[in-house]
């Protein structure tokens, strides 16, 4: 066997990917050389690791056996090297975030200073919905999450960070020429929604339910800025976080719609389980963060109040 590291981190991200393109653009290679690289990696194994069915690539049984191993590998390598910057007195290790969608707005505000005060450390951020976030905060695959509504099934240390509000929005070019009366707007929409999962979502139907407003014509749109996008097309209105498009009312392309019960106002937070026992990295984060949080709040949200 003659395989090499490089190869192994190679066949790893095509292994997550499902795809030698995406792999490709997520390890900042050509097709070719990532197609290269994995062809003498074959070369080394008499059975296969990948195969192709109808243009679409599938990982072998045999290859999802091999991936692990190569994982392990990897992961071994970046402990050794987090030991040697711990050795000579830097913070190093793993820190993993979950945040929901709209939050990436917010969070790197508050990661920024850390990471770059401890450039050892390895660091990730998934950007999802509230679904995927509760999901992976549950099956303890990342150290934190960042969610406005705290899930109530979970045991959670929080540390609120930010207040969070909802206001009902439109497009300003439509607003002025519709001229729709606020009572119409929920009946006559159309209403955009974020897709099943989100707390955006989630919040707009309670509002509606509670406030027994008809909704005849619902669009669906799976970002928060495709939502964004599309309130400022005309192609309908919203109940939209304004930390997600703060810039877009202040040069005039959405326009808010002052209207009874709104804003819905909830709170951001950075939550872990109570039980999680958290490595130094984490540990070095929340002090962080208790430390900083209202100098980074003045600096870059005091518009929130």
């Amino acid at each position: 066997m003659h395989f090499t590291f490089h190869q192994l981190q190679i066949f790893v991200e095509v292994v997550k990917q499902s795809s030698i393109t995406k792999a490709s653009e997520v390890l900042h290679l050509t097709q070719p050389a990532v197609s290269i690289q994995l062809k003498k990696l074959q070369e080394q194994f008499s059975i296969p690791l990948t195969e192709v069915v109808g243009r679409k690539l599938y990982v072998t049984p045999f290859g999802l056996e091999i991936a692990q191993e190569a994982q392990e590998i990897l992961d071994k390598y970046d402990r050794i090297n987090q030991k040697i910057d711990m050795y000579h007195g830097k913070l190093a290790g793993n820190l993993s975030i979950a945040v929901v969608s709209t939050g990436k707005y917010v969070m790197p505000y508050y990661l920024s200073g850390f990471v770059n005060a401890h450039p050892a450390i390895e660091f990730k951020m998934d950007v999802t919905n509230k679904l995927r976030v509760v999901e992976d905060l549950e099956q303890n695959k990342v150290d934190f999450a960042l969610v406005s509504v705290l899930p109530e099934h979970l045991e959670l240390e929080t540390i609120p960070l930010l207040k969070n509000e909802l206001f009902l929005v439109g497009g300003t070019q439509r607003l002025q020429q519709q001229k729709i009366a606020k009572k119409r707007i929920f009946e006559d929409g159309p209403l955009l929604f974020r897709e099943y999962g989100s707390a955006t979502r989630n919040a707009m139907e309670k509002f509606i339910k509670q406030q027994d407003l008809l909704v005849k014509k619902k669009i669906e749109l799976t970002s928060n800025e495709a939502l964004k996008q599309a309130v400022i097309a005309g192609l309908g209105y919203s109940i939209m976080p304004m930390i997600g498009i703060k810039n877009a009312v202040e040069t005039g392309q959405i326009s808010v719609i002052p209207f009874k019960g709104l804003p819905i106002t909830t709170e951001w937070n950075l939550v872990c389980l109570k039980k999680k026992k958290l490595s130094p990295v984490a540990e070095a984060f929340i002090a962080y963060i208790h430390t900083e949080k209202e100098a980074i709040n003045t600096t870059y949200f005091d518009w929130v109040n």
